[in-house]
């Protein structure tokens, strides 16, 4: 008996020693550090300034540099929580370093000692970071149908940003690009929901599922929440009208499984819907995205965007009700970003009442779990074990291998590509011998057009094509720069032209960013048209490179071309890329993420409604609706594949079943070549208007000469859902169609 009780006060003496020491969670800690708060220490956790508030030179035109009286002023008297990116220039990840060493030293001095949480745009690969790794932009990576590259390109811009000190990047992007005129088209995944949903989710995983702690991962910031892709007008932070059967069909599917995935951050959308600003929509803040997604983490305001709401939306009629009313939305953190006005403002409003305690504590405590997460209590200092991570070898791969798969081939007229080494080519056009215009937007810096900043070996499209005929081989009419007079000169071509066997014509967009980016329509510019024309009119064969973030107008010079590549923005190798496709070094395998439009005045995408997949006429004539110079999911090979054998499982598919779907593909051209099959379902009838044809699934696979694979897919319910006029997502019973290249299936869902 006495054993007995020995061994049960033993037993409990272990229980008891052991729950004194279970470790507390991160938001215990928040929460006991928000009680030991003043207010003025909470309201400048929920304050973000931008880096030149505290820079040694005037804002915008910082060199890493700080000066330590402004400094002082922003964490030690405003107790500023968080500052963001540089504007105009690249710093060394040393510099990095040393500017965030300096800003956690200040920290020392504040009463709690709270880290500051830094935070960059590396939309495609860490930015404002010379020699940093450049990935394809989105919309080049959609192209690519492979979300391992997606995977790579987070995991690579995660391990850079570390090395860099940096641990929150403003990424990625889950706007769906579905108005092509939007100038931050090209960091969007396309035009479709499934690819976007796929992608999106693949790069939140990849940024954070190492562990926040761990120096190979970084807190993301989904952008933007919500609708902020579909301004009536295109142009950047304009208004949207989008009822809430489409915001819930096509721009909240991608953010709920984003969620899902763990994301830290939210950035919301810096425009308004259906006439009320987002940084000001309570409905969907907090009932969708927290109570309905279950969103945990911080909510981030874009730039300057609650300054907005007074300024510019005018739904505010003072800057301090613009404050209250983007904090009581939903709000946590304001990217003010060049002042103190939020922290002056909110204080006031809270001592007014404007804004309750348990709104500020309730923010504060998400601020405070998001930097527990990062391990910056533990040592808030650039992490020597992750400075080796930065600029790897193989990350130059890497970022050859995306932009490869990224190159789309749209026209190969008689089979003029690859062409052979032994030719003489014209290079021209303002891509040409520009660097920026191959990579686009936050490249170095935020529009990406200072090429002082790339990389030393970042190699020109003429360089690389030299590179494969010999520099005697190889002539252009062009100068550096996507400005520069010469690459517009139309008589230099027709001259240039008479000695050479073909014209590789590089023509787009330079780089953009957001509102800068902004165009009045989707004409393709003149200047370069004319290029295309007296090309054409040489009468040696064409083939025009296009390096674009949209799809601008070229249905006018289509015809003037013999061959079209696609490449996009893609990155520090686009060059390289191009010409091993060009050549014949690489079958090329992209696919169009969106819609290539016939015509500026109709734009039908590809998932388009029955009475937009005809136009009727009323005189006995029914003309196509739905008419692209190329489709959705388009993209040419230099093989040929066919499929064959398409099989259902079963003819019927049942709540808790499931579907699979399985074709053969066979290689038969006479080259090795990568292909992604694509599965599409159509609902036949339902209560809300089906679409013709929606993506449900895809997969990329590589087949040698006469080789074939089965390819198999398998679905259920939800993959055929869609909301209803009720506003709940549903799968409704009755017949389906499932279609892979030309080939077709009906099931019937019960």
């Amino acid at each position: 008996m006495k054993v007995k009780f020995i061994l049960v006060f033993a037993s409990l003496f272990f229980l008891k020693a052991n729950a004194q020491k279970a470790p507390v969670s991160n938001e215990a800690k928040a929460a006991a550090l928000v009680k030991k708060m003043t207010l003025e220490e909470k309201v400048g956790q929920m304050t973000q300034v931008t880096v030149g508030v505290v820079a040694a030179k005037v804002v915008n035109n910082e060199d890493g540099n700080l000066d330590p009286v402004k400094l002082k002023n922003a964490i030690v008297n405003y107790k500023v929580g968080s500052i963001l990116n540089v504007n105009d220039r690249a710093l060394t990840p040393e510099k990095w370093r040393e500017l965030i060493t300096k800003i956690q030293d200040e920290v020392k001095n504040t009463r709690l000692k709270i880290p500051i949480l830094y935070g960059l745009d590396g939309m495609h690969g860490q930015t404002y970071t010379l020699n940093s790794t450049l990935f394809p932009q989105n919309i080049a990576m959609a192209a690519t149908r492979n979300p391992e590259h997606v995977r790579t390109a987070a995991k690579v811009a995660a391990m850079e940003l570390r090395a860099s000190g940096v641990r929150w990047n403003f990424a990625p992007v889950l706007d769906i690009g579905r108005q092509p005129l939007w100038s931050r088209f090209p960091e969007t995944f396309g035009e479709d929901v499934y690819m976007v949903k796929t992608m999106g989710a693949t790069a939140v995983k990849a940024y954070e599922e190492d562990g926040l702690t761990n120096p190979t991962a970084v807190a993301v910031s989904l952008k933007h929440y919500l609708g902020y892709s579909a301004p009536r007008s295109g142009k950047d932070r304009t208004p949207a009208y989008i009822p809430e059967i489409e915001l819930r069909e096509y721009y909240l599917p991608q953010f709920r499984e984003a969620v899902k995935m763990g994301a830290a951050s939210v950035m919301v959308n810096s425009s308004e819907i259906n006439g009320t600003p987002v940084h000001a929509n309570k409905y969907l803040l907090v009932d969708v995205l927290r109570k309905e997604l279950g969103f945990k983490g911080v909510v981030v305001s874009d730039w300057e965007d609650i300054k907005r709401l007074y300024e510019r939306h005018n739904v505010a009629a003072s800057p301090r009700e613009a404050v209250a009313l983007g904090v009581n939305s939903g709000i946590d953190m304001s990217m003010v970003p060049t002042d103190y006005t939020f922290y002056d403002l909110l204080i006031e409003a809270v001592k007014k009442g404007e804004v309750p305690m348990s709104r500020i504590d309730e923010a504060v405590t998400r601020i405070l779990v998001m930097k527990y997460n990062l391990g910056l209590f533990d040592n808030p200092y650039p992490e020597p074990a992750s400075f080796s991570n930065f600029g790897k070898p193989e990350y130059q791969q890497y970022s050859l291998n995306a932009a490869h798969e990224a190159m789309t081939l749209l026209k190969n007229k008689n089979n003029v590509l690859p062409l052979a080494k032994n030719i003489k080519v014209l290079v021209a056009g303002p891509s040409a011998q520009s660097i920026s215009a191959l990579n686009g937007c936050w490249s170095y810096t935020w529009q990406g057009k200072d090429e002082q900043w790339y990389p030393a070996d970042s190699k020109t499209i003429f360089q690389t094509i030299a590179e494969k005929v010999g520099a005697a081989n190889c002539i252009t009419t062009t100068a550096k720069g996507f400005d520069a007079k010469n690459n517009y000169d139309a008589e230099a071509i027709t001259k240039a032209a008479a000695n050479v066997d073909v014209i590789v014509l590089c023509v787009g967009e330079n780089a953009y960013a957001e509102s800068p980016g902004n165009i009045r329509d989707l004409a393709f510019p003149k200047e370069q048209e004319e290029l295309v024309y007296a090309a054409a009119k040489t009468g040696k064969p064409v083939i025009l490179v296009l390096t674009e973030g949209r799809p601008r107008f070229i249905t006018n010079i289509e015809p003037s071309a013999n061959g079209i590549l696609m490449a996009y923005w893609s990155g520090k190798k686009t060059a390289e890329a191009v010409a091993d496709v060009l050549f014949g070094d690489y079958n090329p395998n992209g696919r169009l993420p969106f819609t290539y439009h016939k015509t500026m005045g109709e734009i039908v995408l590809y998932d388009r409604k029955p009475t937009e997949e005809v136009r009727e006429v009323f005189n006995d004539n029914v003309n196509t609706g739905y008419d692209p110079l190329y489709p959705f999911g388009f993209g040419l090979s230099y093989t040929s594949f066919e499929y064959s054998n398409l099989k259902l499982s079963s003819n019927t598919l049942t709540a808790t079943g499931k579907l699979t779907v399985s074709v053969t593909v066979k290689n038969t051209g006479a080259r090795e070549g990568m292909h992604s099959v694509e599965l599409y379902t159509r609902d036949l009838y339902a209560s809300v208007t089906p679409c013709m044809r929606r993506l449900r699934a895809f997969q990329k696979i590589n087949l040698k000469p006469g080789e074939e694979k089965v390819v198999t897919f398998s679905i259920d319910k939800n993959d055929l859902a869609f909301v209803n006029a009720q506003l709940k997502t549903v799968t409704e019973p009755g017949e389906f169609e499932v279609m892979i290249g030309e080939l077709k299936a009906k099931f019937l869902y019960k």
